[in-house]
């Protein structure tokens, strides 16, 4: 009798809803929530694994600490990392598959322009997101990219007024790899230079990738100028650094203002020849704050205590949280939904508090200048006290000269963003 009961009662109408309820929640509560995946296209081979390795390991980082917390949305973020191997073609083919078949919400990647500018087409084909962690020239906003390194008003034209005012310098020699950036950067630097009464006494390229720095330096020798702009990427600076030593240019006659040289490239130099130069970015491992502080212990826990941070590894560290922060609020990590709420995003990063421009998708970031320290590190010997609103148009001509300049640029390499010509 109790067992009939208990049959009558288990199938009765009122309770003919209970039992696919059940087993609803049952199949939820054994079913793990759908993760988001997100791609990571960084140089993990070639002339730019010197650069972006590091922030590889940055990017994986923040995703980790991330998840650690419970993911986004619920749901944890699974990393796809893909090696660009320091090719633009494959930087293109890389960022299509990522979109494409791993089907990922959003790209973290690139270092050189000539990767960003070669993958920016399909990024804006397929209405996607890639978030840039490096400084870079300017002359460009996609609403497809968050740049969260510097544009030209937020390093190399501050750093140039430095060198102008604080080390009283007056004659410039321009030196930078045969690519976009370099270009770029050095036709915004001489227009600033004659603005500012001083000259440009000398300007070389060298291939990316390529050792062949010899005749560069002759001609710095011949030009004898009162300071050295580098724009060169890549593992080509050590034998250029090498070869400008070997020829008695030190830092203390001739000093050098780096834009690609930060913490961890150095640790692939000999820091003593080093030492007096200088660089501009928006952090350094120096920066005193318990943030900062914090960000390097656990960078070292999960890497190693020989591992240093820099600037572009914060970028791509804070770039994810910034991501998060946007996904959080869109309740959804479709890219084009992403992209709505990103405009006055914030995060105390380790540099100090960041937000995105909802005019460019830049972020405001304070500047620094940095010297050389015996130890690897860089004193900080300037800062703009403020972030600075990122200004990637620079007013020394219109929006369509500088897409002329850039067309011309483009055209002269055949249709790429970088000198073709054999390393």
């Amino acid at each position: 009798m109790n067992r009939f009961n208990f049959s009558f009662q288990f199938y009765s109408p009122s309770r003919t809803l209970f039992i696919p309820l059940c087993l609803m929640l049952l199949f939820q509560s054994c079913s793990k929530p759908e993760p988001i995946r997100v791609g990571v296209l960084h140089s993990l081979s070639g002339t730019m694994s010197i650069s972006e390795t590091a922030v590889k390991d940055a990017t994986l980082m923040a995703i980790e600490e991330i998840n650690a917390k419970g993911g986004i949305l619920g749901r944890p973020v699974v990393p796809i990392v893909v090696d660009g191997k320091s090719d633009w073609p494959t930087f293109a083919e890389k960022a299509d598959s990522l979109i494409q078949n791993a089907k990922v919400s959003v790209v973290f990647g690139c270092w050189t322009s000539a990767s960003r500018k070669t993958v920016k087409p399909i990024f804006e084909k397929y209405d996607h997101l890639l978030f840039y962690p490096v400084q870079y020239e300017g002359l460009e906003s996609s609403k497809n990219i968050v740049y969260t390194g510097a544009a030209p008003n937020q390093q190399i034209i501050p750093a140039v007024k430095w060198c102008f005012d604080e080390r009283k310098a007056r004659r410039f020699f321009l030196i930078g790899s045969d690519y976009v950036f370099p270009r770029t950067a050095n036709e915004i630097i001489k227009e600033q230079v004659l603005a500012l009464g001083g000259e440009v006494v000398g300007e070389e390229y060298i291939l990316l990738g390529s050792k062949d720095v010899k005749g560069a330096v002759e001609k710095i020798l011949k030009a004898k100028p009162d300071l050295i702009l580098n724009t060169i990427n890549g593992d080509s600076n050590i034998p250029f650094f090498n070869e400008l030593r070997a020829a008695g240019i030190l830092p203390e006659q001739i000093p050098t203002m780096s834009f690609s040289i930060a913490e961890d490239e150095l640790r692939s130099f000999s820091i003593p020849q080093m030492v007096g130069d200088f660089a501009a970015w928006n952090y350094f491992q120096s920066v005193d704050s318990k943030d900062n502080f914090d960000f390097i212990e656990r960078f070292r826990n999960k890497y190693g205590k020989d591992r240093v941070t820099d600037d572009p590894i914060e970028a791509g560290y804070f770039g994810v949280f910034l991501w998060a922060e946007a996904v959080n609020k869109a309740k959804s990590p479709e890219p084009t939904k992403v992209r709505a709420v990103l405009g006055d995003l914030a995060f105390d990063a380790p540099e100090g508090l960041v937000y995105v421009d909802k005019e460019n998708q830049h972020t405001w970031k304070l500047v620094r200048i940095g010297k050389i320290r015996e130890d690897g590190q860089f004193q900080i010997v300037w800062d703009s006290d403020k972030p600075i609103q990122p200004l990637p148009y620079p007013a020394t001509r219109t929006k369509e000269a500088w897409q002329q300049f850039l067309d011309s640029l483009y055209k002269s390499w055949g249709g790429q963003w970088a000198n073709p010509g054999k390393r």
